[in-house]
């Protein structure tokens, strides 16, 4: 399996830059929907955001790398305005962004990261592969879980992690932070076989 054949040669003055996906607004902070964010909140450690175009950003070194961190505030369903506006401001080619998302496919605690594919179902992701006019681009997939009662996944999704997940979320978080600055720095088929199909927990704690 190949991704990213005309990726550029390493470099230790590259620049990424990392997209977290969420919604903006205080109701959203903690919610599921929003575990991109979460993850870039990781990422950045106690660099600062700052409130810019069509996004909240951030910037953190990684062994000579510079990731550019942000955090659309178009809401999901039109993140892919942000991505690409970034993506231009920031002189930065898709091969070099990795966009973090929640997946209800996979159970939580699992996190898959792929060099293309399809949007899956999920808003952001469509409209980034509309705006953008492909499908690669890499992609680390958070895994949230689907624990919800028939006709309650907008809720589940919108609604923050349960009690039993709250204690296992900074682990996850960390593996997400850790898997990004991993994608700035080594081949992405490597950072595939180390993070893929590693949870955070052997199985699901579910959201009770």
């Amino acid at each position: 399996m190949r991704f990213f054949q005309n990726r550029p040669a390493s470099s230790t003055h590259m620049k990424f830059l990392i997209v977290g996906l969420g919604n903006p607004g205080i109701e959203y902070v903690h919610t599921r929907h929003n575990v991109g964010w979460l993850a870039l909140d990781a990422l950045a450690g106690d660099a600062a955001w700052e409130d810019k175009r069509y996004a909240w950003r951030s910037q953190v070194k990684y062994k000579g790398r510079t990731l550019v961190l942000i955090k659309p505030t178009t809401y999901m369903n039109l993140s892919g305005k942000a991505v690409q506006y970034w993506l231009t401001q920031e002189k930065i080619a898709k091969q070099h962004m990795l966009v973090i998302t929640d997946d209800l496919s996979l159970q939580f605690g699992k996190v898959r990261l792929r060099g293309k594919g399809s949007a899956g179902g999920h808003n952001g992701l469509k409209d980034i592969e509309a705006v953008l006019q492909t499908q690669e681009y890499a992609r680390l997939r958070v895994g949230i879980g689907d624990q919800y009662a028939p006709g309650k996944q907008v809720d589940y999704v919108l609604g923050e992690f349960g009690p039993n997940e709250k204690p296992h979320l900074p682990e996850l978080l960390g593996t997400c932070a850790d898997a990004a600055r991993a994608f700035s720095f080594m081949p992405l088929e490597q950072v595939m076989s180390q993070y893929n199909g590693n949870a955070v927990l052997a199985t699901g704690p579910g959201p009770a």
